[in-house]
């Protein structure tokens, strides 16, 4: 599968204005990329230019600090669907976890779930919080309340993905769930070997250098 595929074209910042999402999505159509991922008020533009396209249309909530309540998280992600998302990429409550309140975390991961339904749900761990013993906890908790995906980071927290991390996280969820690293991925070399540990996903906002830096390197 050409890298392209593996990537979530991402502008998150809260600067983003509508003519950055309109190249995001130009960049997306040009460059055969799986997805953009948008704040969830831009989705309904998002959608509206990739209506006609392959290109999915992903969306965070509780972002980026994931602290808000259930309630709020459910709503978020429920008008975004309605709104044209494919997707959902949610921030885990980290304070919940680290207060070891396991069963709150597990119902704001699976309330979203439930009502998302068939849209992939991606649960955002934000590792550089997290103690190794967290992470797979974390997982086990994603597992259960029926997460298609774990991502590692926001990209606005003190660091983005390692291969350490990604390395816990699938032996912690084997093939139960699939794995999408983001912040901090922002060249071929470093895309790919996301890749060869077994990434199914890659957040970045350098999404147009990766594919650019294979076109230089390898020969279709």
């Amino acid at each position: 599968m050409k890298i392209s595929k593996y990537i979530d074209h991402t502008v998150l910042k809260p600067t983003t204005s509508e003519r950055d999402i309109i190249d995001l999505c130009n960049d997306a159509k040009k460059h055969h990329f799986y997805s953009v991922c948008v704040n969830g008020c831009y989705v309904p533009l998002a959608h509206q230019l990739l209506e006609k396209t392959d290109v999915k249309v992903c969306t965070v909530v509780g972002f980026p600090l994931g602290a808000m309540s259930t309630e709020a998280k459910v709503c978020e992600a429920k008008a975004a669907v309605n709104q044209g998302a494919n997707e959902i990429d949610m921030v885990i409550n980290i304070g919940f976890l680290k207060s070891k309140n396991y069963v709150a975390v597990y119902k704001d991961i699976s309330d979203v779930k439930q009502a998302i339904g068939r849209i992939p749900l991606k649960v955002i761990l934000e590792i550089s919080e997290l103690s190794k013993n967290e992470i797979i906890k974390a997982c086990e908790i994603c597992m259960d309340a029926k997460a298609d995906f774990i991502k590692t980071s926001t990209g606005f927290s003190n660091s983005g993905a390692t291969l350490t991390a990604v390395k816990i996280i699938k032996k912690t969820v084997r093939n139960n769930a699939k794995i999408k690293a983001s912040g901090g991925i922002k060249d071929y070399e470093t895309a790919q070997k996301y890749i060869d540990i077994g990434v199914d996903r890659i957040g970045t906002s350098a999404g147009v250098a990766i594919v650019t830096d294979k076109a230089l390197q390898v020969e279709d």
